[in-house]
């Protein structure tokens, strides 16, 4: 079969895949041992069989490691940082090239619409790379005049970078991890999702028609995550996922003393002040809590709404709601998709009877498709909750689906100790009209990012993105993540401008 997609859909509106039996994808092609076990990814909006794709053992791990460092000390390790630049930017061209291809393929895998894996995830994806590429000229080191001595300060790649990845925005999270990495001069080895691996899987297949073999490398599967994270040839790991995941991969990563960064979990507060414009509040709610059907760390999960505002925010926010057209990701009318598996879906489920027994109430839930070849899909009805307590669990716990709480507080210093009171730290959100209120309040607010007014979450590529607390860190996505990736070494000269100091002293 063809490696390419036919960009014509068939009358469902699904074109082919470019295979049915995927892998990991190892030294510049694909390992897919007949013998080896696999697991199913299935499309979460029909529950229809998409693919199979074979998991990786340890020793495919091995080997994906030890291409990756026979290509860094290789070929990618002669090149120039302009040259690497070049590379990276030939790159973005290419995933340009593969845009609507790449765009249906995450559609189908994750179950979010086509139109928003094109415009943002997709364009994401060439944007970094071409971001980075741009960069890569621009990481240089420093000459310290020190007295008697002249410090040369060199950055330099750690080698072998391990990248594990989440299922959510799967060419972002590639791309955010890649892009950085290889422009700093490392290689690769990225570890997908297992409920939604294809479209990284195709990336990591598009980079190497560019890239020298072993530059980027890609395993498959549950086991190898662990492996990866454990492999004494992994200088580095960058990994995006839920905390309690994350908190196990530093844990084996601590037996090697590997370096990482963590962007983990968010537990977001949107706080609507006593000033607000509610049309604004509005508009920002609804994009905060249900883009991407809320599974992101990103979501605005808590709406914390001044009790003067409270009743006609709720009335409002929930006409907004009803208003989502829930449905198949291929539908271009569609704004929520499914959730990527059933286990997401019962998940989901399950906070909404713990939030209803807790004392929560459902002020307003939407319907599911009832078309027949879409019963079998993932679905959970986007949800508003009102009269949820900040102790409630779906007040604390991340949820990664369309369920918004919505919670009354009275006065500025309460709202913020509801927003600070999780474990997590990853955003927040001002709805004011006082610009100097809003700048006393992100102080005060633990998040590592604050966003007033809007929640324009498709604009992040160049400025740092990531959080505090048990949102993990690290900042991805600037020019600070550069330094992420490398590490500075001091090389002392004597500078001729004085004698070095001799011990003992003679005198």
């Amino acid at each position: 079969m063809s490696d390419v997609l036919d960009p014509v859909l068939t009358a469902d509106g699904r074109g082919p895949l470019p295979r049915t039996r995927w892998g990991s994808f190892v030294g510049g092609k694909w390992v897919t041992p007949d013998a080896a076990p696999a697991f199913a990814v299935l499309e979460p909006a029909t529950g229809n069989h998409l693919a199979d794709v074979v998991e990786a053992d340890a020793e495919v791990v091995d080997q994906a490691v030890r291409d990756a460092r026979r290509a860094y000390e290789g070929e990618w390790g002669r090149l120039t940082p302009r040259e690497r630049g070049g590379l990276l930017r030939k790159v973005a061209a290419l995933i340009r090239e593969h845009a609507e291809e790449l765009g249906e393929l995450e559609a189908r895998e994750v179950g979010k619409p086509r139109r928003d894996a094109l415009r943002f995830d997709v364009s994401f994806s060439s944007a970094g790379f071409d971001y980075y590429g741009g960069l890569a000229d621009t990481l240089h080191g420093d000459v310290l005049d020190q007295g008697p001595i002249e410090a040369r300060v060199h950055y330099e790649p750690y080698g072998v970078v391990a990248a594990i990845l989440p299922f959510n925005w799967p060419p972002l999270h590639f791309t955010k991890k890649a892009a950085p990495a290889l422009a700093a001069g490392n290689t690769i080895v990225i570890k997908p999702g297992e409920q939604a691996p294809l479209a990284v899987l195709r990336l990591v297949e598009i980079v190497n028609q560019i890239l020298p073999p072993g530059v980027v490398n890609a395993v498959s599967g549950l086991a190898a995550g662990p492996a990866l994270a454990g492999h004494p040839g992994v200088e580095r790991i960058t990994f995006t996922g839920a905390t309690r995941t994350g908190q196990a991969v530093l844990r084996t990563a601590a037996e090697n003393l590997t370096y990482a960064t963590m962007e983990l979990g968010g537990k977001n507060a949107l706080i609507v002040l006593d000033d607000a414009d509610l049309g604004t509040a509005v508009d920002v709610a609804v994009e905060g809590m249900f883009y991407n059907q809320g599974e992101a760390c990103t979501s605005t999960s808590r709406i914390l709404v001044h009790r003067s505002l409270h009743d006609e925010f709720v009335g409002r926010f929930v006409a907004a709601t009803a208003a989502l057209r829930v449905g198949d990701g291929l539908d271009p009318q569609t704004d929520i998709g499914a959730m990527v598996d059933a286990r997401q879906q019962q998940k989901v489920l399950g906070y909404i009877e713990t939030a209803v027994s807790e004392g929560a109430k459902i002020a307003y839930q939407g319907q599911v498709p009832v078309e027949e070849r879409l019963s079998r899909g993932f679905w959970v009805a986007p949800t508003v909750l009102t009269d949820v307590r900040p102790d409630h669990t779906v007040a604390q716990e991340e949820i990664f689906g369309p369920v918004a709480s919505i919670m009354v507080y009275d006065t500025d210093e309460e709202a913020v100790g509801i927003a600070n009171g999780t474990a997590y730290g990853l955003t927040a959100a001002l709805i004011t009209r006082d610009h100097f209120r809003a700048s006393k309040l992100a102080r005060d607010l633990q998040a590592g990012m604050i966003f007033v007014n809007n929640y324009l979450r498709r604009s992040f590529l160049g400025s740092p993105f990531g959080g505090v607390k048990g949102s993990g860190f690290g900042r991805e996505n600037a020019v600070e993540t550069l330094h992420e990736f490398v590490r500075a070494k001091n090389v002392r000269f004597p500078s001729g401008r004085a004698p070095i100091p001799v011990w003992p002293p003679t005198d």
